[in-house]
């Protein structure tokens, strides 16, 4: 009987697949024809963004050259030879989130003025989140 492993993916390999993920949606490229031009299935692509499935090297460069750009393109944030740098591979774990990438697509074509005005609204809805929810008082 085979053991089944439920172990988490590695935070490298979360890191890699978000900086595909990234450069994939910058370039308006879809999971489907990446996949295609990598010889994988749509899904294999999902799981290598998501750092499901390791990326092998010889991958890896196919998926660099479908994506117009250099393996160390995508390796950048993990190249930090004399320290680990935690915040970068939080900002990548956090481009995860359905909708980040289009978000902050958007938030690029705004102007200094509408953005701090977005940034106002977001941290006063997230406040409001956060605060205990009050129950209404019942007058007898």
């Amino acid at each position: 009987m085979t053991e089944h492993s439920a172990k988490a993916p590695d935070p490298m390999d979360i890191a890699l697949g978000a900086a595909v993920r990234i450069r994939r949606k910058s370039l308006g490229i879809s999971q489907e024809a990446l996949a295609e031009q990598c010889g994988v299935s749509f899904q294999q692509v999902q799981k290598y963004e998501n750092g499901a499935n390791r990326i092998s090297f010889s991958r890896l460069v196919q998926i660099a050259r479908a994506l117009r750009c250099r393996v160390v393109d995508l390796m950048d944030v993990l190249d930090a030879p004399d320290k680990e740098n935690p915040s970068d591979l939080d900002l990548l774990a956090r481009l995860r989130t359905p909708g980040a990438v289009e978000l902050l697509s958007a938030y690029e074509t705004l102007n200094a003025e509408s953005r701090a005005a977005l940034v106002g609204l977001l941290r006063t809805l997230t406040t409001r989140q956060a605060e205990p929810r009050m129950r209404p008082r019942v007058v007898a």
